[in-house]
């Protein structure tokens, strides 16, 4: 997979709803939470999560549009999901979903069966721990309402990779905030940016990049929402992605408190 320039700003009637459309409620945000965490998420950290992850998978959503115009269709399909990841790397998120999902198994070589499960059916884990992928059929509902916002529709296989998807990144999300609040901020923090060779390398950090990311303010048993922003720069390597769910999380909750 290659990095690609950033793509010019969506425009025009497909994303007119994007800010307004919350797929993913507030109850199912705290119950992926309390899978990974007993920590208390506060209400701006509940609408941050969905915040970041409505904006991961609408720019999934995207660019499987994108590929799948080109072929004068408007039904997407798992190919586009793999065509969006491959023009641009920033959207290769949930790793973890990609071994139980058919679409991906060429990528990885993980031999799954027509259910999407790794291995003989026999082999099936019965582990009653709860998983994202395990649990990732709660975002069925959320997935199709977004691709409703985005003007899109998908067979049953995109849409199951768009929920597995979610569901991974969401916990994901979930387990970093919960490490910035017991490390009182970030201690363990790389970046990777995608450039071209022919482009001068941008600054490693946007302007609006968390400033307390190694000193966090509040107790050690509430997330908060900067603690979601924090987790959210740790998620999203790629410099375009990342800033956008930055800002579209802070301006959805920018009605809620802090805490």
């Amino acid at each position: 997979m290659t990095a690609q320039p950033a793509r010019p700003e969506r425009s025009g009637p497909e994303t007119a709803s994007v800010m307004d459309v919350s797929p993913f409620t507030p109850s199912l945000v705290k119950a992926v939470f309390r899978d990974v965490t007993p920590m208390h998420v506060s209400r701006s950290a509940t609408w941050a999560a969905a915040s970041v992850t409505r904006t991961v998978l609408t720019e999934i959503i995207d660019g499987a549009r994108r590929a799948a115009a080109e072929e004068a269709r408007k039904k997407l399909t798992p190919g586009d999901l793999l065509s969006a990841i491959d023009r641009n790397v920033e959207l290769e998120v949930g790793h973890k979903w990609y071994d139980h999902s058919p679409t991906f198994k060429g990528l990885t070589g993980v031999q799954c069966d027509a259910e999407g499960v790794i291995g003989p059916p026999h082999q099936r884990s019965r582990s009653r721990k709860p998983s994202a992928v395990v649990g990732a059929h709660r975002f069925k509902a959320g997935v199709k309402k977004l691709l409703w916002s985005q003007g899109a529709t998908a067979v049953p296989a995109m849409v199951r990779d768009l929920d597995g998807i979610a569901s991974v990144f969401l916990t994901d999300l979930a387990r970093d905030a919960a490490m910035v609040v017991r490390e009182g901020g970030v201690k363990r923090f790389g970046t990777v940016t995608l450039v071209m060779s022919v482009e001068p390398a941008p600054p490693p950090f946007h302007k609006d990049f968390p400033r307390a990311l190694s000193a966090r303010r509040g107790d050690r048993r509430t997330i908060g929402r900067d603690d979601i922003l924090a987790a959210t720069t740790i998620q999203l390597f790629g410099e375009n992605l990342r800033q956008r769910a930055l800002t579209e999380a802070r301006e959805a909750t920018q009605n809620t408190s802090a805490g």
